[in-house]
C-alpha cells in the first residue's frame, strides 16, 4: 500500500511541478468563473430591487454560479490532468512502469481536486469583495456540497478520459462539453419544479439536482434539506465507482489493442 501511496504522490507531484513552471495553465481555473461571478453579480444586483425572489435570496444566483463551477472546474481539471499526458505523450512511459490504472485515476483525481481549490477560492473571495457575498455563509452543508459535486465531477471525468483513452483525441471535444449537457436539468438556476415532469425524472437520477435545490432551501427557507444531500451523497458515490470502472474498462481495451504507445498530439 506504502508503494501505491508513493506512486500516487509522484504522479500528483508531477502535475503540480507542471503548474509552478507554466502559471498560465492555472490561469483559466480563475478567469472563467471570475468572468462568469462578476457578469452574474452584476446581473443580480440589477434584479435586487425588481425581483422579490431575488430580493429575498439575493445569493441565489451567485450560490448556483460558484457550486457550478465546483463540477465544470472539476471535470475540466480532471480532464486537463489526464490530456496533459497524451499530449507529451506519456501514457505509453507510465504503464511500462509500475503505476497501475487504479493508481494514475487516484492521482489525476487529487490534481483535479488541487486545481478546483487554487481557482475557486481565489473566485468565492472575489465575491464577497465585490458584491459582499459570501458562498461561506451556507455553512457546513457548503462542504458536503462541495465533496458531493466533486465526486460527480470526477465520475465524468473519469468516463470522458477513458474513452478518449480508448478512441482518441478525436474525442477530446467530449470532454469539455460532457458536463454542460446536465446544466438545463441540475437546476443551476431555477427550482426543478419549472422543468417539463419527463425532464424532471431525468434530474432526480442527477446528484447535482438535489444539491442546487438544496442550496435553494438555505438561502430561501433558512433550512437544510438533510434527505437531499443524504440521495445526493448516495448518488455521486454510484456515480464515481461507474466512472471509475469505465476508465478501467477503457484502459484494459486500450491496452489490448496496443493503441496506448501511440497516443499524443
Amino acid at each position: 500500500m506504502s508503494g501505491s501511496a508513493e506512486r500516487i504522490w509522484a504522479l500528483v507531484m508531477r502535475h503540480i511541478h507542471i503548474w509552478r513552471s507554466s502559471v498560465m495553465r492555472l490561469i483559466d481555473s480563475i478567469y472563467w468563473p471570475a468572468v462568469q461571478m462578476v457578469m452574474w453579480g452584476f446581473m443580480t444586483k440589477y434584479l435586487l430591487p425588481q425581483a422579490s425572489f431575488v430580493a429575498q435570496a439575493a445569493g441565489v444566483l451567485l450560490s448556483g454560479l460558484l457550486l457550478w463551477e465546483v463540477v465544470v472546474r472539476g471535470n475540466l481539471s480532471l480532464s486537463i490532468a489526464f490530456l496533459e499526458e497524451m499530449w507529451s505523450r506519456n501514457l505509453g512511459h507510465l504503464f511500462v512502469s509500475p503505476i497501475r490504472s487504479w493508481e494514475m485515476a487516484t492521482g489525476i483525481i487529487i490534481a483535479a481536486l488541487l486545481r478546483t481549490l487554487l481557482g475557486l477560492i481565489p473566485v468565492s473571495l472575489l465575491a464577497w469583495a465585490f458584491f459582499g457575498y459570501s458562498i461561506y455563509s451556507l455553512g457546513l452543508p457548503l462542504i458536503a456540497f462541495f465533496a458531493i459535486l466533486q465526486m460527480f465531477s470526477w465520475s465524468i471525468g473519469l468516463a470522458m478520459s477513458g474513452m478518449i483513452m480508448r478512441v482518441g483525441q478525436s474525442a477530446e471535444s467530449f470532454a469539455w462539453a460532457a458536463i454542460y449537457i446536465l446544466m438545463p436539468v441540475s437546476g443551476v438556476y431555477y427550482p426543478l419544479a419549472v422543468l417539463p415532469h419527463w425532464l424532471q425524472v431525468i434530474a432526480k437520477a442527477l446528484p447535482t439536482a438535489y444539491v442546487f435545490e438544496g442550496m435553494r432551501g438555505i438561502l430561501v427557507e433558512n433550512t437544510v434539506h438533510w434527505d437531499m444531500l443524504a440521495i445526493a451523497f448516495v448518488l455521486s458515490v454510484a456515480y464515481l465507482v461507474a466512472g471509475f470502472q469505465i476508465f478501467q474498462w477503457f484502459f484494459r481495451l486500450s491496452r489490448r489493442a496496443g493503441t496506448l504507445l501511440g497516443q499524443g498530439e
